[in-house]
C-alpha cells in the first residue's frame, strides 16, 4: 500500500537526505520520496505499524506530522537533522 504523510520544518536536501537515511531502516518501507516543497513524505507499506512506525520516527527526528504539535523542541531537533544530513 501507498501513503504520503505531510510533515513540518522539512525545509531543505539536508532534511531531505536524514528523513530518507533514517526511514530506510525500517523494515517494510519501501520507495521513500520526498518533496520538499510539499513537505510531504511518500512511501510504501505492508501494515499500519509500519506507517505508525515512520510517524514516530519522523516525530524524533524533530518532523512531526501536520496533526501533532510542532514545539520548539520539534524545531530544533529538525534543524539538527538537517544539518546532519548536510554533510
Amino acid at each position: 500500500m501507498k501513503t504520503s504523510i505531510i510533515v513540518q520544518n522539512l525545509k531543505c536536501g539536508g532534511c531531505a537526505n536524514t528523513i530518507t537515511s533514517k526511514l530506510s531502516e525500517i523494515n517494510n518501507v519501501l520507495d521513500l520520496k520526498i518533496d520538499i516543497d510539499e513537505s510531504k513524505v511518500s512511501f510504501n507499506y505492508k501494515n499500519e505499524v509500519d506507517v505508525l512506525a515512520v510517524k514516530d520516527k519522523l516525530k524524533t527526528l524533530g518532523y512531526p506530522s501536520i496533526e501533532d504539535i510542532n514545539s520548539l523542541t520539534s524545531k530544533a531537533k529538525s534543524f539538527v537533522s538537517c544539518a546532519i544530513g548536510k554533510f
